[in-house]
Order: C-alpha cells, then sequence, then structure tokens
C-alpha cells in the first residue's frame, strides 16, 4: 500500500497509524469532538491523522493514545505489525503415506495449534483405505469432499459423503475412511479436540 507524503517533505506516516487510532476511538465510541475534548488535539487535526492526510509528532500521539487509555509504544506496535504470520512452502508441509501408496496426507495444520486443533489434506485413490485408533475424548472430526467419494465406518454405522459434502463424526472411537468410488477422491480434514481446563 503506497504512504502518504506531508506537503512540507517530511518522513512519511504509515496508513496503519491513522486506522489504529480510529479504531480505538471508535471502539471507545467516541466522536472526533469526544477525543478532541479530551486530548486537547483540534479535531481537524485528529481527522486529517486519520485519513493519512498529515504526520503527527509524538507529542500529538502521545496526548491521543492516553485519552484512549493506551501507550505509544502500544500504538506504534500495532502500526508495525505484520500482517502475514508465515509463508509455510511446499517442500515444508510433511506427507504422510499408507504403505500400500493409495493415500496420502498433508499436514496442513500449524504446529502450535495441535493440541486443539489439526487439518489436513486427504487424497486416496480407488480402494484406499485410511484407519484411525480413537484420538482423546471429545475429539470430532470434519471431513469435507472436494471430489469422488468417501465411505466412513466407526463401529457398526457407515455414511458415505460425496463430492460437495461434510460428514462430521466422532473422532474418538476407531474409524476407518475408504475411497468407496471408481476414481480418485480428495477432501480436507480437520480433526477438532476438546480442550481440558486445568484447574
Amino acid at each position: 500500500m503506497a504512504r502518504h507524503r506531508t506537503k512540507g517533505g517530511g518522513r512519511e506516516q504509515s496508513p496503519d497509524l491513522g486506522k489504529t487510532i480510529q479504531r480505538l476511538r471508535k471502539a471507545y465510541n467516541m466522536s472526533l469532538g469526544d477525543l478532541s475534548e479530551h486530548s486537547g488535539v483540534a479535531k481537524s487535526i485528529i481527522s486529517q491523522i486519520e485519513r493519512n492526510e498529515t504526520n503527527p509528532t509524538i507529542g500529538t500521539v502521545w496526548r491521543l493514545t492516553r485519552a484512549l487509555d493506551t501507550t505509544v509504544d502500544e500504538v506504534l506496535k500495532a502500526d508495525q505489525a505484520t500482517n502475514f504470520l508465515e509463508h509455510q512452502g511446499k517442500g515444508a508441509i510433511p506427507v504422510l503415506t499408507t504403505e500400500d501408496g493409495l493415500c496420502t496426507l498433508r499436514i496442513f495444520g500449524a504446529l502450535n495449534l495441535v493440541d486443539f486443533m489439526q487439518w489436513y489434506d486427504f487424497q486416496a485413490k480407488p480402494g484406499g483405505v485410511l484407519d484411525s485408533e480413537p484420538h482423546q475424548p471429545g475429539t470430532v472430526e470434519h471431513l469435507s469432499v472436494l471430489k469422488g467419494e468417501y465411505t466412513v465406518e466407526i463401529e457398526d454405522e457407515i455414511k458415505v459423503a460425496k463430492e460437495g459434502e461434510t460428514l462430521r463424526y466422532r473422532g474418538d472411537r476407531p474409524h476407518r475412511i475408504t475411497n468407496t468410488g471408481s476414481t480418485d477422491a480428495h477432501a480436507t480434514m480437520v480433526m477438532v479436540l476438546k480442550v481440558t481446563v486445568m484447574e
């Protein structure tokens, strides 16, 4: 995103600074007039800051942050925060394959989420079978079929999900997922684990 330069040729201001001030003001349900009254900064100046049309001094930002019950450091930290947290290359995504080579699981879930959520890209050739032992109590799996069809077996119950359909089922019991169609099958599989709160 382009940055706006002040007419006087001063340093550029990140557009996120104005957005942060505006977001905090609206969070407190304050009008421009309210913030002006509490901070001592002219309403027209605040408006220009929020529209990224002026480069405020640290003193001005300090008065605004005091009125918004925050600190300059916090506002500048938000101003500098990155929008993208991680870019995981194709070669860095773990891949699991069944012994017969018919099923492939790509692990898309982030490592810091494995205790409560895991998700996979699941592809199987016709006849491919994925057997799973019970996961921890309370676990629910969500299987969304993108192509082909899958049959899920849990104890004596069997359900079939075809392209565009989703099955949600108990993941804390032994379960089997089979490509019972005549073509390759493809699905996303999300496993939500029950979070146990320690007393």
